[in-house]
């Protein structure tokens, strides 16, 4: 079977079914000097779970980013990739400008706001998702998915900020609601005050029920569903 209709096949045959959970809990990334890439993560402001060495000749650290399911490790033997050779490792954030000023507040250097710029392949920029043309600022629409801002490591490792406000249908079930941090209900909120804000401009009155509809709004707009209005 050709890979095409490998994928035909698994397009039209949705999984029905999980009999076991994978979850990505961990990416390892290549450092060339551990002590310098353990003072710039914990510059970061991320959680330090793990300092584990054996001897001179094997070390592992373990962070995590806030709000973060998934944790970073690096260390001494713990990868044969070469330091700094790691690209793409996405953060989400769901307010791209609070990101940035926190890192540039910690003395981090990270790039201006930039978003796709159409033609996804020519260009001279460094690949990622939309191609390898940046077009400076935040996207004009403040699009989901569609923003972005980078910043690397001592060792070249590279990082990008991705904004994301409204997941793809199907990314989150409505039942399934949550926030992984109170910075990010907390923005979620804002969201919903400022178009109910609008909603109620266009009502000429006090919504009463307001609690409810900002619940719905949260709701919908992490599940992909359609606003209310």
């Amino acid at each position: 079977m050709s890979t095409l209709e490998i994928v035909r096949e698994t397009a039209v045959k949705p999984s029905t079914s999980r009999s076991v959970d994978l979850k990505l809990e961990v990416v390892v990334i290549p450092v060339s000097d551990v002590d310098r890439a353990k003072a710039f993560y914990a510059r970061l402001g991320w959680r330090l779970d793990a300092d584990f060495a054996s001897g001179d000749e094997w070390r592992v650290i373990q962070f995590t980013p806030p709000g973060s399911a998934c944790s970073v490790i690096f260390g001494k033997n713990v990868t044969p990739a070469a330091p700094g050779s790691t690209r793409g490792l996405y953060l989400i954030v769901s307010d791209l400008d609070a990101a940035r000023q926190d890192l540039l507040a910690r003395g981090v250097e990270v790039s201006e706001p930039f978003h796709g710029g159409g033609d996804v392949h020519a260009g001279p920029d460094e690949p990622y998702l939309f191609g390898s043309v940046r077009v400076s600022g935040a996207d004009p629409k403040r699009g989901s998915y569609s923003s972005f801002a980078s910043f690397s490591d001592p060792d070249g490792n590279g990082w990008l900020f991705q904004e994301i406000t409204t997941r793809l249908p199907g990314r989150i079930a409505a039942d399934g609601t949550a926030f992984a941090s109170q910075v990010e209900l907390a923005a979620a909120l804002r969201r919903a005050a400022t178009a109910h804000g609008e909603h109620e401009k266009r009502t000429g009155g006090h919504d009463e029920n307001w609690a409810d509809w900002y619940a719905d709004y949260i709701v919908r707009e992490q599940a992909g569903q359609p606003l209310p209005s």
